[in-house]
């Protein structure tokens, strides 16, 4: 019962003026309108309420309602309307912005009955203009239910109304139509936020200045008011009627959700369109919510302001050369556009793209790019110098393998020669093949030796307490060695500590000698490992103490004596300096090295050098990949020709050895094969000195200085990169919690590798000098980078199409073949226009995109499989015509299949010829064929054909293999790859990581803060796969690295797949793709073909009892089901879903074109929900006048004197959803307007978010409405097709028990909010078992001898299930078991478990149950007593 204001506030009764107005006042509702503030009591009286006692009452109510505006909304009774009533309602639409302004002050109002006329003085043009009379109508009906006729008169004479009229024109412009409120404010300040001075845009609520904003990581607590400022980064809107909108923002402290909770019929979706990056400041409410279990904030006042970007102000920019985008492996967060985007803003001329052995952001950042900034194209390849591998001989010394060589071995007490130090030198010389003398020394650390290195070499402090110092053990060393070369097992580490102690000491040491690791390695190919005991196993050489540098040194001795009598022997080489030149021959390039790679930028100079390039990541992917792929030096030299090669960071070739204290000469060797020497900051880097690699951070500098130095010496430029992994600094969180994905144990530590400006770098290099920082800087970077070539990575529109003999002349053949076939020798000008339109844009051009689809469909339909086909292809009558899509785009119309006279309809009277009436030929009385969908040419290749043509097909699931195959054979094995797909990270993955982060750090944060560490990371690279069904092909006289690199998918080394390195839609404008995916309907159409004797495509698309289960399952013989609803649609591709049985109840379809726009519907976004549906619900609009398709939004607009060009564009811009996120481009709405389309049809289209092609809708409709006539007149075929081919979740123990059984589980699974995946898909199966028991139907008990190994049979009203729907039986144990039973009787069910030996226990005792093996004894054993 609607309560009185006498029984809800009845403190204010006592007020006798307030009794007498208000006791029979009722208080229809009260609404609390939270995002604007506003509390508003609607209240319901005979007469207008007094103005003065309202406002009493509302100040009265006010502190119960504290931070809300408080309204009343009064509804009254029309025939209590008076003057003072109706000026009341004028002064409330002035409130409410009107600019009805002084007009009204001195009108004459008259109120007779629902007649309402208002005289003015002047204005009457504005007023009218405005629609003042429409506007004060509305205004009395909402308050009084009566929609009275409102007149405007003037209250002057005419002449004096015209001198007044005009100087009104002179002073004020003419008032629009359309009022707003004022949404902008002045620029202000907000301390702690550096903004600009762009004025601030009111988004909500009102104006209002920010102060005491709370830090985001601060909000909880009690709640309450609060401002706070935020960046948006998610938007997310749930419901369908009574929407709830959440705007996730951060501060970068932490994160909160702002919630709004749209009322009924309430249009917020402003909120979802706010742009990321938006900064927000929030006047709001946050509270607890008990839904989210966190803390929100109700926003009612919300301004835009925009923050100070990051500027480079130097006045020459530098040039980043070593930056990684999110599409380096599992390691970096720039997005390739953005980077660019912000490099351009910051005046940076060029920019290099180099990420961890992938090219994949090269087209994101070349679209961005063009004509704005240079991009460089790179990678940071994982490299090994496999020529140095081979190098086993170190300095120019020569000699004869007979003549002395000194072997020797070093212990130390530890790895790392800057911080470790010799415990013992031991050293033999080798003579004529004999050991001759020995050395031996301890070396005194002058530091305590760790238990490891004493249980590894048995040296003890004690040993070492009176040991010679370093510089006496090494000049001894030195004196036994003389002028003879040295030999050493993995010479590296043991020269670089005798080189590193000589130059500690001042000794002169610079020795030729020769490392017998690589001799092992080159001479021994059959072995995995080198370490020294290991090779001296295999060469069988006496047994040593492993360890200690004596023996060790004695063993490379008596190594050394078979490697050259090998040499001597196979190679018939006698000297040391031969024996490099031999190793090089003698190691395949091809093989893979056990050597852990290190780090190398590669950038292409020029359009060669690209290929080079991406022929560079294909071998490093399919010949050499090793947990990485890798780039070989070899290799690398083959394709150095227009590359650019840097010498990459800390892991990097040169830096490494500088770290190792190479000597100078051997730095200036490796730093000769680089174009430019790279430093880094010293920040990049502070991982070693947390590691213990460095003892401070001036060693780091030094190591940049050693490198400056370096590029001085050789005349190299040293450029100073950053190593960019992510691109502003608050972004550095989200590569913490990657790094802790990988265990790193340092993952937290601040590493800030942002897109640094030029001053920021400068800084970073200062200790360099000034001079110096601005050359590695600025100068040298830049010089590289003009080096590079502006790259145009591929041509834009430009197919370079595979190559098929007379493909042009074939096709323009099959096509008038065909015209003439259907429609005679002289076909209607129609359809020679629309061809010739067609042809023009496709021979000479698409030819070969044609011809190859069509020879794969003949092919097909050759072995009894249809093919359906997607997209648009359907749009194109030539594709019709030469046997690529059964889709007629002809408007609809009747053709004779005898006399070939046709008939068409052009008066949109019809939307398909399928639905048009039966008719006999006037001209020879045979019955028309019925035929044409009406779909524009356009939509598949634009206007002049300027879109390059996409043919995607649906083969048979079985057949699919089968047709890629013949594929490869058209074009080559050469020439045919798979279309390469990219998998980033998605949220699901990246949840586990975040809360991993979050525990190992104790955080505990918002879930808004969850959410943006999560989104931070989506989207990262984590691995490759391939396109379900798409296939590229390559002319033959290029190659695939003219477009792209290839790869296997997932890093799988041994798989025969080879993919595209780019995603195919990077490509498209320029090779052929072949879409050919595996669908379940073609091959269920085979089966009902088979099992059926009926031929698909004869069935007549109009068949009435088909179509009447679209609205009622009355035909199957059954009505309005509680379960299955009022439609027979459950199993029918395109309409089998709950949704889509829902969209057939709103809408009755009784004709195919309905139900093609309900395809459309179904496969749009934001198309049917809140927006077709509402349409057609309320009586807007009817099914066929609402946007299913994006043809239909071409077709409407031209018929409605549009431009076709325009109709096009904008049907263009919708389907893309470019409209819902941008806005429709100016003029388009203007245009529309004044071609009298319907406001609520511009309003539709600006809601879409993506438009499926009518083409692929009719295809798809087609091959459904085929299977759903089989339902209905070929029932036990149609069921026992669907559970072969379609029904994989089929359990014999649900699906065979019943119909009782099988409405139970149903309505389990309904009921149980946690139901798995495997649930969910057995529900759609149960629900066909369910109408299959309806309908009268049964299944049998799987028979050990008959039933199939994978299909259902048809038996006596009934199907047999086969083996594969018992639960866990896989297909491989079926087929077996049906191959074993072959002519074979089982006497008990041992026998047959014993035979079918594939089946388990759990499926025999499966089988058991199912009554499989009734009357059957379970053993073979026989009882005599």
């Amino acid at each position: 019962m609607t309560p009185l204001v006498s029984q809800l506030w009845p403190q204010f009764m006592a007020d006798p003026d307030f009794a007498a107005s208000f006791g029979r006042v009722i208080v229809e509702h009260a609404r609390m309108l939270r995002q604007e503030r506003q509390v508003v009591f609607t209240l319901r009286s005979a007469a207008p309420l007094d103005k003065g006692l309202c406002a009493r009452l509302l100040a009265s109510l006010q502190p119960d309602y504290e931070g809300f505006e408080l309204k009343i909304d009064n509804l009254f009774g029309y025939a209590t309307l008076d003057e003072a009533a109706l000026r009341e309602l004028m002064e409330e639409m002035k409130r409410d912005g009107i600019p009805i302004n002084g007009f009204l002050d001195r009108c004459r109002i008259t109120i007779t009955g629902q007649n309402i006329t208002v005289g003015v003085c002047h204005g009457t043009k504005f007023l009218q203009e405005m629609e003042f009379e429409r506007l004060l109508a509305d205004r009395v009906a909402a308050h009084t239910g009566v929609r009275p006729k409102v007149t405007l008169t003037s209250a002057v004479g005419e002449a004096e109304q015209r001198q007044m009229e005009e100087k009104l024109e002179r002073k004020i412009a003419p008032p629009v139509v359309k009022f707003e409120k004022k949404n902008t404010a002045p620029s202000i300040k907000v301390e702690g936020l550096d903004l600009t001075d762009k004025p601030v845009t009111i988004f909500h609520g009102k104006m209002f200045t920010p102060k005491n904003l709370t830090p985001l990581k601060d909000l909880g607590g009690e709640g309450g008011k609060c401002v706070i400022w935020g960046d948006v980064f998610f938007t997310e809107v749930k419901g369908n009627y009574r929407k709830i909108y959440t705007v996730s923002i951060t501060d970068y402290t932490g994160s909160i959700n702002l919630k709004i909770r749209a009322q009924e019929g309430e249009d917020c979706s402003k909120w979802e369109n706010i742009p990321k990056g938006t900064t927000l400041l929030v006047r709001g409410d946050c509270t607890y919510d008990k839904y989210e279990h966190d803390y929100i904030v109700y926003p009612y006042d919300v301004l835009f302001v925009e923050r100070k970007k990051r500027e480079d102000n130097a006045p020459e920019k530098r040039v980043e050369l070593h930056l990684h985008t999110k599409l380096s492996s599992m390691d970096a967060f720039c997005d390739p556009g953005g980077i660019v985007k912000l490099a351009h803003r910051m005046g940076h001329p060029a920019i290099a793209i180099t990420d961890h052995g992938v090219a994949q952001s090269f087209p994101d950042a070349w679209h961005t790019a063009k004509g704005k900034i240079k991009i460089l194209y790179g990678v940071e390849g994982y490299y090994v110098n496999n020529l140095d591998d081979r190098i086993a001989v170190h300095g120019p010394q020569d000699q004869n393998f007979a003549d002395e060589i000194v072997c020797f071995d070093i212990e130390t007490t530890g790895l790392k020669v800057e911080r470790e130090a010799i415990t013992e030198i031991g050293a033999v010389v080798l003579r004529n093949g004999e050991v001759a003398e020995r050395f031996q020394t301890f070396v005194n650390p002058n530091r305590r030796l760790t238990p490891e290195i004493v249980g590894l070499t048995g040296i003890t402090d004690a040993m070492l307490a009176d040991a010679p110092q370093l510089k006496e053990a090494l000049t001894s060393f030195l004196e036994f060695v003389g002028d003879r070369p040295l030999a050493a097992h993995n010479a590296e580490f043991d020269i670089s500590f005798i080189r590193a102690g000589c130059r500690k000491v001042g000794l002169p040491f610079d020795p030729t000698y020769v490392d017998s690791l690589i001799l092992a390695q080159n001479l021994l190919p059959e072995l995995h490992k080198y370490k020294l005991d290991i090779v001296a196993e295999h060469l069988d050489l006496p047994a040593f103490n492993h360890h200690r540098a004596s023996d060790d040194a004695a063993m490379v001795a008596y190594m050394l004596i078979p490697f050259f009598e090998k040499m001597e022997r196979e190679l018939g080489i006698h000297r040391l300096q031969e024996i490099n030149g031999e190793m090089l021959k003698l190691r395949p390039q091809g093989s893979k090295t056990s050597r852990f790679p290190k780090h190398i930028i590669i950038l292409a100079k020029n359009k060669l050098g690209l290929k080079h390039l991406y022929q560079l990541i294909s071998a490093s992917n399919l010949k050499y990949f090793k947990r990485v792929p890798i780039i070989p030096k070899t290799e690398l030299i083959t394709h150095r020709e227009g590359l650019i090669i840097g010498s990459a960071c800390e892991a990097g070739e040169l830096f490494r050895a500088v770290t190792d204290h190479k000597d100078w000469a051997e730095l200036k060797r490796i730093a000769s094969f680089y174009d430019y020497l790279e430093i880094q900051p010293i920040c990049n880097n502070l991982f070693m000195l947390r590691n213990g690699d460095v003892q401070s951070e001036e060693e780091l500098r030094e190591y940049n200085r050693t490198i400056v130095r370096l590029g001085e010496e050789l005349g190299k430029p040293v450029c100073a990169t950053g190593d960019v992994h992510f691109q502003e600094p608050e972004d550095e969180i989200y590569r913490h919690v990657l790094l802790a994905s990988k265990k790193f144990p340092d993952a937290d530590a601040p590493l800030p590798i942002y897109f640094k400006t030029t001053d920021e770098m400068l800084e970073e290099f200062s200790y360099l000098g000034e001079d110096k920082a601005y050359e590695v800087v600025v100068t040298n970077p830049r010089h590289i980078a003009d080096l590079v070539e502006e790259i145009e990575l591929l041509p834009p529109g430009q197919l370079f199409p595979p190559r098929l003999e007379n493909s042009e002349e074939d096709l323009n053949r099959l096509v008038w073949d065909k015209c003439h076939e259907l429609y005679g020798d002289q076909p209607p000008q129609l359809i020679v226009d629309r061809l010739n339109v067609e042809l023009g844009s496709i021979l000479g051009k698409y030819d070969v995109v044609y011809m190859s689809a069509q020879k794969l469909v003949q092919r097909s339909l050759e072995n009894g499989y249809l093919v359906g086909s997607r997209g648009s292809v359907g749009s194109s009558l030539v594709a019709y015509m030469s046997g690529i899509t059964e889709v007629n785009s002809l408007p609809p119309h009747y053709r004779c299949p005898k006399c070939r006279h046709s008939e068409f309809i052009t008066d949109g009277s019809f939307g398909c010829g399928a639905d048009m009436p039966d008719k006999l030929c006037p001209v020879c009385g045979e019955q028309y064929v019925k035929d044409g969908f009406d779909i524009p040419f356009e939509t598949f290749l634009g206007y002049g054909g300027g879109k390059v043509p996409d043919i995607d097909l649906n083969f048979s699931g079985e057949y699919q293999a089968r047709a890629h195959r013949h594929a490869v054979e058209m074009f080559g094995e050469t020439q045919v790859f798979r279309a390469g797909t990219i998998g980033t990270l998605k949220d699901k993955t990246v949840y586990p990581f975040v809360k991993h982060y979050l525990e190992e750090n104790g955080r505990e944060v918002s879930r808004a803060e969850e959410n943006r560490l999560i989104q931070g990371c989506v989207g990262v690279r984590r691995t490759t796969g391939q396109h379900p069904g798409g296939l590229v092909v390559v002319p033959d006289d290029m190659d695939v690295e003219d477009f792209t690199a290839v790869q296997h998918p997932a890093d799988a080394e041994d798989a025969d797949t080879i993919t595209t390195h780019f995603e195919y839609h990077c490509m498209e404008d320029n090779l052929l793709k072949l879409d050919m995916l595996g669908h379940d309907d073609p091959t269920m159409i085979r089966m009902l073909e088979d099992l059926t004797g009926v031929n698909a495509r004869q069935i007549p698309l109009d068949d009435p009892d088909t179509m009447s289960i679209f609205v009622s399952s009355k035909v199957l013989g059954f009505e309005n089901d509680e379960l299955l609803g009022p439609t027979g649609a459950v199993a029918i591709p395109e309409f089998n879903t709950r949704f889509t049985r829902g969209m057939l109840m709103d809408t009755l379809p009784k004709d195919f074109n309905t139900l093609v726009r309900l395809s459309g519907f179904s496969h749009g976004t934001d198309v049917w929900l809140g927006n077709a549906r509402e349409l057609i619900v309320s009586g807007t609009a009817s099914v066929l006048e609402t946007v299913g398709c994006r043809d239909d939004i071409m077709l409407y607009l031209i018929s409605m004197g549009l431009d076709p060009k325009m109709s096009f564009k904008i049907m263009e811009a919708v389907r893309k959803g470019k409209v819902k996120k941008g806005g429709f481009q100016e003029g388009w709405v203007e245009a529309m307007q004044e071609h009298n389309v319907p406001q609520w049809y511009i309003d539709s289209l600006a809601k879409i978010g993506y438009l499926f092609p009518k083409a692929h809708a009719v295809a798809y409709v087609m091959m459904a409405f085929r299977i759903a006539w089989f339902k209905v007149h070929r029932p036990l075929a149609f069921y026992a097709t669907f559970f072969t081919v379609r029904a994989k979740a089929f359990d014999a123990e649900y699906c065979c028990a019943g119909i009782d059984a099988v409405k139970q589980k149903i309505r389990e699974i309904e009921n149980n909010k946690d139901a798995t995946a495997v649930e969910k898909n057995l529900m759609v199966t149960l629900e066909v078992c369910y109408e299959f028991y309806l309908r009268g139907f049964h299944f049998d008990t799987i028979s050990i001898y008959d039933s199939d190994a994978t299909a259902f049979r048809i038996t006596e009203n009934g199907l047999l299930p086969p083996f594969i729907s018992v639960r866990g039986l896989g297909e491989s144990a079926a087929l077996d078991t049906v191959e074993k039973r072959k002519g074979k009787r089982f006497i008990s069910v041992e026998e047959f478990s014993t035979c079918c030996n594939k089946l388990s226990k759990t499926h025999i005792e499966q089988l058991k149950a199912l009554g499989s093996f009734a009357g059957m004894a379970d053993t073979s054993q026989i009882t005599l007593f």
